[in-house]
């Protein structure tokens, strides 16, 4: 008797325990410590949003990781993700202008700069978050496009030359193939001193090429674009017959529309530009941070980032849903950069030395 009545608690207590299980988000059914998951889900749906700034998210790749973030976690519709997308050197200063004030609306950040993000960790505006996910990231880590607690790149991007398909039919293979490639004036480039990472694309191939490169490159006359989605523009009406800096990304989202722009990987290799993503010391939704950190860097939110951004992904083992336009990383040939050892003064030397010889 006393056995039947044991088994009736268990599993009465079990028919108990069952509804709180059967409402567990997707998240904390995959999740190794699924209490402390619950826990934050739990705190994030008390602060009620998250806001973040990004250079390259686009408000069509914001929609589709809102909706799927909320269902990964489980949270409420009334959940808001307030987002921005801003210019590199806007974030910059909007980052700058609250952690330095200590007036912190910002709780999550995404920029192509491992020098700028690690000056805000030297200043200890950034949180120490030890993520799940971090661990899937441990080359890019080891390789200094990321810092371990920190950030790590939520995807990385180039900046490449193209072209438009309909009206030029361009062969070369190599960075240098593109000098003199079109009339002067029929070109553009990165606006360096005005775009974070136009510059560190600069000071980067610079080291590969060298100067003359770019002596000849002012030659053509180029005109100067910050946002890769207008370079993209200027090809697809033809204003432009070449772009020296442009996107995969934006490229790839020209083409979607009907527009035939084709680039180029030179056979030198190319400058990775690793979007860092950090959340802010003083971050207002602390919890709604981490669990964002973490669905960004998941599967399913790098798989998201590289179908609609042409983001590469630098997670172990990520296979790319868009080989063409965000290859594998092994896929191919970067130009070595140690982004640790870039000071504040070599950025300053480098956009100096851009504007010596594009805007003399």
């Amino acid at each position: 008797m006393k056995l039947r009545l044991g088994a009736l608690i268990v599993a009465f207590c079990a028919c108990l325990a069952a509804p709180a299980w059967a409402q567990d988000a997707p998240a904390v059914a995959q999740a190794k410590d699924k209490d402390t998951l619950r826990a934050l889900i739990a705190a994030a749906k008390t602060e009620g949003a998250i806001a973040y700034w990004d250079a390259v998210v686009t408000p069509e790749t914001n929609d589709e990781l809102t909706a799927a973030f909320r269902k990964y976690y489980g949270l409420p519709a009334s959940f808001q993700v307030k987002y921005t997308l801003a210019a590199t050197l806007n974030v910059v200063t909007r980052v700058e202008q609250e952690v330095n004030s200590g007036n912190v609306t910002i709780d999550i950040a995404s920029l192509a700069s491992p020098p700028w993000i690690n000056s805000l960790i030297a200043k200890n505006h950034i949180m120490k978050y030890d993520s799940p996910e971090h661990a899937n990231y441990k080359r890019a880590i080891d390789s200094g496009l990321g810092r371990a607690g920190y950030f790590v790149p939520v995807g990385a991007y180039s900046f490449i030359p193209g072209w438009n398909g309909d009206n030029m039919d361009f062969k070369g293979t190599s960075w240098r193939d593109v000098l003199g490639a079109v009339p002067p004036g029929r070109i553009s480039t990165n606006d360096a001193p005005n775009s974070a990472t136009g510059l560190l694309s600069y000071m980067g191939l610079r080291q590969h090429l060298g100067i003359d490169f770019f002596r000849e490159l002012a030659k053509m006359k180029p005109r100067f674009i910050v946002r890769s989605e207008q370079v993209a523009e200027a090809l697809v009406i033809g204003q432009d017959m070449m772009a020296f800096g442009g996107s995969a990304g934006r490229f790839m989202q020209s083409n979607e529309k009907g527009a035939n722009l084709k680039f180029l990987h030179p056979k030198e290799g190319i400058v990775l530009l690793p979007d860092g993503v950090f959340i802010t010391a003083k971050a207002p939704h602390p919890n709604a941070a981490k669990l964002w950190m973490d669905f960004v860097l998941s599967e399913t939110g790098q798989t998201i980032l590289s179908r609609k951004e042409a983001l590469m992904s630098m997670r172990s083992g990520f296979k790319s849903p868009l080989p063409e336009y965000a290859p594998a990383i092994d896929d191919l040939k970067v130009m070595p950069i140690d982004w640790n050892k870039i000071t504040a003064e070599d950025i300053q030397k480098g956009k100096a030395e851009w504007q010596s010889i594009f805007a003399p």
